[in-house]
């Protein structure tokens, strides 16, 4: 997500249109890794795909607000606004 900042901050002030195509597959792939997060802090990927063997495991969850939100769940909600966000940007500068 750190590299989105710098390039969804140079790219829309002022506005590139060329900044979708760079910084969605990014976003993408960071989706994609917050779903993975989120589906091993809860129980569905199985003991034996787990990446984490040493030190804090990854199934654990470390800060949980209100009962449901946690890191690997806020991470995923804010890939998925970006990447709306980028889908929507693409598709007005498409049309």
């Amino acid at each position: 997500m750190f590299p989105l900042v710098l390039l969804l901050l140079l790219g829309l002030s002022p506005f590139d249109p060329r900044i979708v195509r760079y910084s969605l597959p990014l976003s993408v792939i960071g989706w994609s890794i917050a779903a993975f997060h989120v589906l091993l802090t809860l129980g569905i990927i199985p003991e034996d795909i787990k990446p984490c063997v040493q030190g804090v495991p990854c199934a654990q969850n470390q800060i949980e607000w209100f009962g449901l939100l946690s890191i690997p769940m806020l991470s995923l909600a804010a890939f998925s606004l970006i990447v709306a966000l980028l889908f929507t940007a693409r598709r007005r500068i498409n049309t």
